[in-house]
Protein backbone atom coordinates (compact mmCIF):
# COMPACT_ATOMS: atom_id res chain seq x y z
CA UNK A 1 0.00 0.00 0.00
CA UNK A 2 2.87 2.36 0.78
CA UNK A 3 4.39 1.76 -2.65
CA UNK A 4 0.99 2.20 -4.30
CA UNK A 5 0.43 5.50 -2.49
CA UNK A 6 3.86 6.77 -3.47
CA UNK A 7 3.15 5.90 -7.10
CA UNK A 8 -0.31 7.48 -7.08
CA UNK A 9 -1.81 9.55 -4.28
CA UNK A 10 -5.33 8.56 -5.36
CA UNK A 11 -4.81 5.00 -4.14
CA UNK A 12 -5.67 5.64 -0.49
CA UNK A 13 -8.72 7.77 -1.19
CA UNK A 14 -11.96 6.46 0.30
CA UNK A 15 -13.56 6.27 -3.14
CA UNK A 16 -10.73 4.15 -4.56
CA UNK A 17 -10.54 1.79 -1.57
CA UNK A 18 -14.31 1.32 -1.74
CA UNK A 19 -13.96 0.55 -5.44
CA UNK A 20 -11.22 -2.01 -4.73
CA UNK A 21 -13.28 -3.81 -2.08
CA UNK A 22 -16.43 -3.75 -4.22
CA UNK A 23 -14.53 -5.23 -7.16
CA UNK A 24 -12.96 -7.80 -4.83
CA UNK A 25 -16.42 -8.74 -3.55
CA UNK A 26 -17.52 -10.29 -6.86
CA UNK A 27 -14.36 -12.32 -7.35
CA UNK A 28 -14.22 -13.10 -3.63
CA UNK A 29 -17.74 -14.52 -3.46
CA UNK A 30 -16.98 -16.82 -6.39
CA UNK A 31 -13.60 -17.68 -4.87
CA UNK A 32 -15.23 -18.77 -1.60
CA UNK A 33 -17.14 -21.40 -3.58
CA UNK A 34 -13.98 -22.30 -5.50
CA UNK A 35 -12.19 -22.86 -2.19
CA UNK A 36 -14.57 -25.71 -1.34
CA UNK A 37 -14.17 -27.24 -4.80
CA UNK A 38 -10.38 -27.03 -4.82
CA UNK A 39 -9.98 -28.29 -1.24
CA UNK A 40 -12.08 -31.34 -2.18
CA UNK A 41 -9.67 -32.05 -5.03
CA UNK A 42 -11.72 -30.57 -7.87
CA UNK A 43 -11.66 -27.53 -10.14
CA UNK A 44 -14.29 -25.46 -11.93
CA UNK A 45 -13.19 -23.64 -15.07
CA UNK A 46 -16.69 -22.63 -16.10
CA UNK A 47 -17.57 -19.97 -13.50
CA UNK A 48 -17.18 -17.00 -15.86
CA UNK A 49 -19.35 -18.59 -18.54
CA UNK A 50 -21.82 -19.71 -15.89
CA UNK A 51 -22.07 -16.12 -14.68
CA UNK A 52 -22.77 -14.92 -18.22
CA UNK A 53 -25.53 -17.49 -18.70
CA UNK A 54 -27.07 -16.70 -15.31
CA UNK A 55 -26.98 -12.96 -16.01
CA UNK A 56 -28.60 -13.29 -19.43
CA UNK A 57 -31.22 -15.78 -18.23
CA UNK A 58 -32.31 -13.76 -15.22
CA UNK A 59 -32.62 -10.61 -17.34
CA UNK A 60 -34.76 -12.43 -19.92
CA UNK A 61 -36.99 -13.82 -17.17
CA UNK A 62 -37.35 -10.43 -15.47
CA UNK A 63 -38.22 -8.69 -18.73
CA UNK A 64 -40.83 -11.35 -19.53
CA UNK A 65 -42.71 -11.09 -16.21
CA UNK A 66 -45.86 -9.00 -16.06
CA UNK A 67 -45.27 -5.50 -14.63
CA UNK A 68 -48.32 -6.04 -12.42
CA UNK A 69 -46.11 -7.93 -9.96
CA UNK A 70 -44.17 -4.74 -9.24
CA UNK A 71 -40.46 -4.11 -9.64
CA UNK A 72 -39.50 -5.61 -6.27
CA UNK A 73 -41.40 -8.83 -6.95
CA UNK A 74 -39.88 -9.15 -10.41
CA UNK A 75 -36.37 -8.57 -9.07
CA UNK A 76 -36.85 -11.20 -6.36
CA UNK A 77 -38.03 -13.71 -8.96
CA UNK A 78 -34.98 -12.86 -11.08
CA UNK A 79 -32.70 -13.45 -8.09
CA UNK A 80 -34.38 -16.78 -7.36
CA UNK A 81 -33.94 -17.73 -11.01
CA UNK A 82 -30.24 -16.90 -10.78
CA UNK A 83 -29.76 -19.02 -7.65
CA UNK A 84 -31.63 -21.98 -9.17
CA UNK A 85 -29.58 -21.87 -12.37
CA UNK A 86 -26.35 -21.63 -10.39
CA UNK A 87 -27.29 -24.50 -8.09
CA UNK A 88 -28.47 -26.54 -11.09
CA UNK A 89 -25.22 -25.97 -12.96
CA UNK A 90 -23.27 -27.01 -9.87
CA UNK A 91 -25.42 -30.11 -9.46
CA UNK A 92 -24.81 -30.98 -13.12
CA UNK A 93 -21.06 -30.63 -12.70
CA UNK A 94 -20.94 -32.64 -9.50
CA UNK A 95 -23.12 -35.43 -10.85
CA UNK A 96 -21.29 -35.82 -14.17
CA UNK A 97 -17.89 -35.71 -12.46
CA UNK A 98 -18.73 -38.23 -9.73
CA UNK A 99 -21.17 -40.55 -11.46
CA UNK A 100 -19.45 -40.41 -14.83
CA UNK A 101 -15.98 -40.56 -13.26
CA UNK A 102 -14.72 -37.84 -15.58
CA UNK A 103 -11.97 -35.41 -14.60
CA UNK A 104 -13.34 -32.06 -13.33
CA UNK A 105 -11.00 -30.25 -15.70
CA UNK A 106 -12.63 -31.92 -18.72
CA UNK A 107 -16.23 -31.51 -17.55
CA UNK A 108 -15.96 -27.84 -16.61
CA UNK A 109 -13.87 -27.03 -19.67
CA UNK A 110 -16.73 -28.44 -21.72
CA UNK A 111 -19.42 -26.48 -19.90
CA UNK A 112 -17.27 -23.35 -20.14
CA UNK A 113 -17.91 -23.44 -23.87
CA UNK A 114 -21.50 -24.64 -23.59
CA UNK A 115 -22.69 -21.96 -21.14
CA UNK A 116 -21.17 -19.07 -23.06
CA UNK A 117 -22.43 -20.43 -26.38
CA UNK A 118 -25.98 -20.67 -25.03
CA UNK A 119 -25.79 -17.06 -23.81
CA UNK A 120 -24.41 -15.97 -27.19
CA UNK A 121 -27.34 -17.72 -28.89
CA UNK A 122 -29.89 -16.14 -26.54
CA UNK A 123 -28.41 -12.68 -27.09
CA UNK A 124 -27.85 -13.26 -30.83
CA UNK A 125 -24.25 -12.19 -30.31
CA UNK A 126 -25.24 -8.86 -28.78
CA UNK A 127 -26.34 -7.82 -25.32
CA UNK A 128 -29.48 -8.49 -23.29
CA UNK A 129 -30.63 -5.46 -21.31
CA UNK A 130 -33.10 -4.90 -18.51
CA UNK A 131 -35.91 -2.51 -19.33
CA UNK A 132 -35.37 0.97 -17.90
CA UNK A 133 -37.88 0.67 -15.08
CA UNK A 134 -36.36 -2.55 -13.75
CA UNK A 135 -32.82 -1.29 -14.26
CA UNK A 136 -33.53 1.78 -12.12
CA UNK A 137 -35.21 -0.31 -9.42
CA UNK A 138 -32.42 -2.91 -9.39
CA UNK A 139 -29.42 -0.53 -9.41
CA UNK A 140 -29.40 0.04 -5.59
CA UNK A 141 -28.37 -3.61 -5.15
CA UNK A 142 -24.99 -2.67 -6.66
CA UNK A 143 -24.74 1.04 -5.93
CA UNK A 144 -26.61 1.11 -2.62
CA UNK A 145 -25.09 1.19 0.86
CA UNK A 146 -26.09 -0.11 4.26
CA UNK A 147 -24.59 1.67 7.28
CA UNK A 148 -22.32 3.44 4.82
CA UNK A 149 -20.91 0.19 3.42
CA UNK A 150 -21.57 -0.88 -0.20
CA UNK A 151 -24.00 -3.80 -0.35
CA UNK A 152 -21.66 -6.09 -2.40
CA UNK A 153 -19.00 -5.77 0.32
CA UNK A 154 -21.50 -6.72 3.04
CA UNK A 155 -22.66 -9.75 1.05
CA UNK A 156 -19.02 -10.77 0.49
CA UNK A 157 -18.34 -10.54 4.23
CA UNK A 158 -21.44 -12.63 5.02
CA UNK A 159 -20.57 -15.30 2.43
CA UNK A 160 -16.96 -15.48 3.67
CA UNK A 161 -18.08 -15.77 7.29
CA UNK A 162 -20.61 -18.49 6.48
CA UNK A 163 -18.09 -20.31 4.29
CA UNK A 164 -15.49 -20.21 7.06
CA UNK A 165 -17.95 -21.58 9.60
CA UNK A 166 -19.01 -24.41 7.29
CA UNK A 167 -15.43 -25.35 6.40
CA UNK A 168 -13.97 -25.18 9.90
CA UNK A 169 -16.88 -25.82 12.27
CA UNK A 170 -19.02 -28.49 10.63
CA UNK A 171 -18.74 -32.19 9.90
CA UNK A 172 -19.25 -31.44 6.21
CA UNK A 173 -16.25 -29.10 6.23
CA UNK A 174 -14.08 -31.84 7.72
CA UNK A 175 -15.35 -34.26 5.09
CA UNK A 176 -14.40 -31.81 2.31
CA UNK A 177 -10.84 -31.61 3.62
CA UNK A 178 -10.62 -35.37 4.15
CA UNK A 179 -11.86 -36.03 0.60
CA UNK A 180 -9.27 -33.72 -0.91
CA UNK A 181 -6.47 -35.04 1.28
CA UNK A 182 -7.00 -38.71 0.44
CA UNK A 183 -10.21 -39.78 -1.23
CA UNK A 184 -9.67 -43.49 -0.67
CA UNK A 185 -8.98 -43.08 3.05
CA UNK A 186 -12.07 -40.88 3.31
CA UNK A 187 -14.15 -43.69 1.77
CA UNK A 188 -12.72 -46.16 4.30
CA UNK A 189 -13.76 -43.71 7.03
CA UNK A 190 -17.38 -43.97 5.79
CA UNK A 191 -17.39 -40.53 4.17
CA UNK A 192 -19.89 -40.28 1.31
CA UNK A 193 -17.32 -38.84 -1.08
CA UNK A 194 -19.76 -38.61 -3.99
CA UNK A 195 -22.20 -36.53 -1.97
CA UNK A 196 -19.43 -34.33 -0.58
CA UNK A 197 -18.12 -33.53 -4.05
CA UNK A 198 -21.54 -32.83 -5.52
CA UNK A 199 -22.34 -30.41 -2.71
CA UNK A 200 -19.05 -28.53 -3.25
CA UNK A 201 -20.01 -27.87 -6.87
CA UNK A 202 -23.51 -26.78 -5.82
CA UNK A 203 -21.90 -24.35 -3.36
CA UNK A 204 -19.73 -23.06 -6.19
CA UNK A 205 -22.75 -22.58 -8.43
CA UNK A 206 -24.69 -20.72 -5.74
CA UNK A 207 -21.70 -18.46 -5.10
CA UNK A 208 -21.45 -17.66 -8.81
CA UNK A 209 -25.17 -16.86 -8.83
CA UNK A 210 -24.83 -14.56 -5.80
CA UNK A 211 -21.95 -12.68 -7.40
CA UNK A 212 -23.87 -12.40 -10.67
CA UNK A 213 -27.12 -11.10 -9.20
CA UNK A 214 -25.05 -8.41 -7.45
CA UNK A 215 -23.17 -7.62 -10.65
CA UNK A 216 -26.09 -7.38 -13.09
CA UNK A 217 -27.44 -4.05 -11.74
CA UNK A 218 -24.04 -2.45 -12.38
CA UNK A 219 -24.71 -2.26 -16.12
CA UNK A 220 -28.22 -3.66 -16.32
CA UNK A 221 -27.21 -5.96 -19.14
CA UNK A 222 -25.40 -9.17 -20.08
CA UNK A 223 -23.36 -10.06 -23.14
CA UNK A 224 -21.09 -12.88 -24.35
CA UNK A 225 -18.18 -11.06 -22.68
CA UNK A 226 -19.82 -10.98 -19.24
CA UNK A 227 -17.74 -12.84 -16.64
CA UNK A 228 -14.80 -13.22 -19.01
CA UNK A 229 -11.76 -14.63 -17.13
CA UNK A 230 -13.59 -14.66 -13.79
CA UNK A 231 -12.49 -18.28 -13.39
CA UNK A 232 -8.85 -17.22 -13.65
CA UNK A 233 -9.32 -14.49 -11.04
CA UNK A 234 -11.24 -16.77 -8.66
CA UNK A 235 -8.69 -19.58 -8.87
CA UNK A 236 -5.85 -17.08 -8.46
CA UNK A 237 -7.49 -15.67 -5.32
CA UNK A 238 -7.85 -19.17 -3.86
CA UNK A 239 -4.25 -20.14 -4.63
CA UNK A 240 -2.82 -16.83 -3.39
CA UNK A 241 -4.81 -17.40 -0.20
CA UNK A 242 -2.86 -20.57 0.51
CA UNK A 243 -5.25 -23.31 -0.58
CA UNK A 244 -3.34 -26.27 -1.98
CA UNK A 245 -3.99 -26.87 -5.68
CA UNK A 246 -3.98 -30.62 -5.05
CA UNK A 247 -6.64 -30.25 -2.38
CA UNK A 248 -6.85 -31.30 1.23
CA UNK A 249 -6.23 -27.97 2.93
CA UNK A 250 -7.21 -24.34 2.63
CA UNK A 251 -8.62 -21.34 4.44
CA UNK A 252 -11.54 -19.08 3.60
CA UNK A 253 -9.88 -16.07 5.22
CA UNK A 254 -6.85 -16.71 2.99
CA UNK A 255 -9.12 -16.64 -0.05
CA UNK A 256 -10.58 -13.31 1.12
CA UNK A 257 -7.08 -11.86 1.44
CA UNK A 258 -6.16 -13.35 -1.94
CA UNK A 259 -9.14 -11.72 -3.67
CA UNK A 260 -8.41 -8.32 -2.14
CA UNK A 261 -4.69 -8.59 -2.93
CA UNK A 262 -5.39 -9.60 -6.52
CA UNK A 263 -7.75 -6.69 -7.12
CA UNK A 264 -5.36 -4.31 -5.35
CA UNK A 265 -2.57 -5.30 -7.73
CA UNK A 266 -4.91 -4.76 -10.68
CA UNK A 267 -5.96 -1.38 -9.26
CA UNK A 268 -2.36 -0.25 -8.76
CA UNK A 269 -1.47 -1.24 -12.31
CA UNK A 270 -4.47 0.71 -13.61
CA UNK A 271 -3.62 3.82 -11.57
CA UNK A 272 0.09 3.86 -12.36
CA UNK A 273 0.11 2.49 -15.92
CA UNK A 274 3.25 0.50 -15.06
CA UNK A 275 1.84 -2.28 -17.21
CA UNK A 276 -0.91 -2.00 -19.79
CA UNK A 277 -4.38 -2.80 -18.43
CA UNK A 278 -4.66 -5.30 -21.27
CA UNK A 279 -2.01 -7.40 -19.53
CA UNK A 280 -3.91 -7.79 -16.24
CA UNK A 281 -4.83 -11.39 -17.07
CA UNK A 282 -1.18 -12.11 -17.88
CA UNK A 283 -0.14 -10.74 -14.48
CA UNK A 284 -2.74 -12.94 -12.77
CA UNK A 285 -1.47 -15.96 -14.69
CA UNK A 286 2.09 -15.24 -13.62
CA UNK A 287 0.95 -14.91 -9.99
CA UNK A 288 -0.76 -18.33 -10.15
CA UNK A 289 2.39 -19.96 -11.55
CA UNK A 290 4.63 -18.33 -8.94
CA UNK A 291 2.39 -19.34 -6.03
CA UNK A 292 2.08 -22.89 -7.42
CA UNK A 293 5.87 -23.13 -7.53
CA UNK A 294 6.05 -21.89 -3.94
CA UNK A 295 3.53 -24.54 -2.86
CA UNK A 296 5.53 -27.19 -4.70
CA UNK A 297 8.67 -26.07 -2.92
CA UNK A 298 6.99 -26.41 0.48
CA UNK A 299 5.83 -29.96 -0.32
CA UNK A 300 9.31 -31.03 -1.33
Amino acid sequence: MIVATLLNSDFLTLANLSNVLTRAAFIGIIAVGATFVIISGGIDLSVGSMAALIAGSMILVMNAISPSLGSVGIILIGMLCALLIGAGAGLLHGTVITKGRIEPFIVTLGTLGIFRSVLTYLSQGGSISLNNTLSDAYSPVFYGKLLGIPIPILVFAAVALLGGLILNRTRYGRYVQATGSNEQVARYAAVNVTQVKIITYVIQGVCVALATLLYVPRLGSASPSTGLLWELEAIAAVIIGGTALKGGSGRIWGTVVGAILLVTIENVLNLTSIISVYLNAAVQGVVIIIVAFMQRGKRT
